[in-house]
């Protein structure tokens, strides 16, 4: 039998999470929810108990931290991680579900579908399309939208995820993770609506904004190290150049060098561009190990157990009813 377990981070959502809870107990009923909750302050532990889930406490604040300790904690086969905030559809989840077991992927991404301007704010959309296309460019193009937080996972995508991230760039993480290690990967369009009156969102525009920009800056730094500081490299050589040039033209035309600190400049610029292209060369050379370990760890995990097709049976829609969790 197929262990589901749907995972669901939460931090102050006692009006949406019941709803989220029950949503997700109908769409799935042989899945096991489990809601970890993140310090907060108001009835999200009792109201999700209430509901019917299993709630657990991560006290390092943070959805990073949550998710890694639920990655953790959590033994299944398939793992279905939401939002606490009630604005994806649980209907959806069955077929991400089997998309993911019949495919064999090793994650499914819900693309979010909406109408309504206020479930999905342009600001929170243009900054989505730019985020998602940088890291698109430089790690290869299979991901729409990277920063959906409602996906499913395979049981070796999650246990062989790194998780370093501390807040809302976790998501940049899961992305990352799957296109170094060119996982099959897969997408589904979900409906995406408002939070229900009385909750509020956790995210800031701006500030986890950057955040994500500075997460995938150092992704970059981390998994391509040689283009990373071979574009340092280049701009420190550069600016090297510019100052010189006034240098050589003084020197061609007098035979002195008048500037002696701008030429001690130049000279240490185009020393650190070495070096740093010279860092680029090693790192890169690391990575690559790191790379190789990384996917072993991935190949030790079994895969998701595609249905057999040569024998008539249940499918994994009815064997979810009858599926047990860890």
């Amino acid at each position: 039998m197929t262990r589901i377990a749907v995972l669901i981070p939460c931090y102050n959502e006692e009006v949406a999470i019941p709803r989220v809870v029950r949503a997700f107990r109908a769409a799935l009923p042989g899945a096991t929810v489990y809601v970890y909750d993140n310090n907060s302050r108001d009835r999200t532990r009792q109201v999700a108990a209430e509901a019917g889930a299993v709630v657990r406490a991560e006290p390092m604040q943070g959805k990073g931290h949550v998710i890694r300790r639920m990655f953790a904690d959590v033994e299944a086969d398939v793992y279905l991680l939401v939002d606490g905030d009630d604005t994806y559809d649980a209907d959806a989840a069955p077929a991400m579900i089997d998309q993911l077991v019949e495919n064999r992927l090793d994650m499914v991404t819900g693309v979010r579908v909406t109408e309504a301007a206020a479930a999905y704010r342009p600001g929170h959309r243009l900054g989505n399309r730019v985020l998602t296309g940088a890291v698109r460019a430089v790690f290869g193009n299979r991901i729409t939208d990277m920063l959906s937080g409602y996906r499913v996972f395979s049981r070796r995508f999650v246990k062989s995820f790194p998780a370093t991230a501390t807040g809302f760039e976790t998501e940049t993480e899961f992305t990352v993770h799957a296109l170094e290690l060119h996982m099959p990967v897969g997408e589904r369009a979900t409906a995406y609506r408002e939070r229900p009156p009385g909750s509020q969102s956790k995210l800031n525009t701006w500030r986890d904004g950057f955040r994500i920009l500075g997460a995938i800056a150092l992704l970059i730094r981390r998994e391509r190290p040689l283009p990373f500081f071979a574009v340092v490299a280049g701009a420190l050589f550069a600016a090297a150049v510019i100052l010189a040039i006034p240098l050589f033209q003084t020197f061609w035309a007098t035979g002195l060098v008048p500037r002696l600190p701008t030429a001690v400049l130049c000279t240490g610029l185009v020393l650190l561009s070495f070096l740093s292209l010279a860092c680029g060369l090693i790192l890169e050379t690391v990575t690559r190990g790191r790379l190789e370990a990384k996917r072993i760890a991935y190949l030790a995990i079994p895969a998701p157990a595609a249905p057999d097709r040569s024998v008539s049976g249940p499918t994994l829609a009815a064997s979810r009813d009858h599926a047990t969790t860890a």
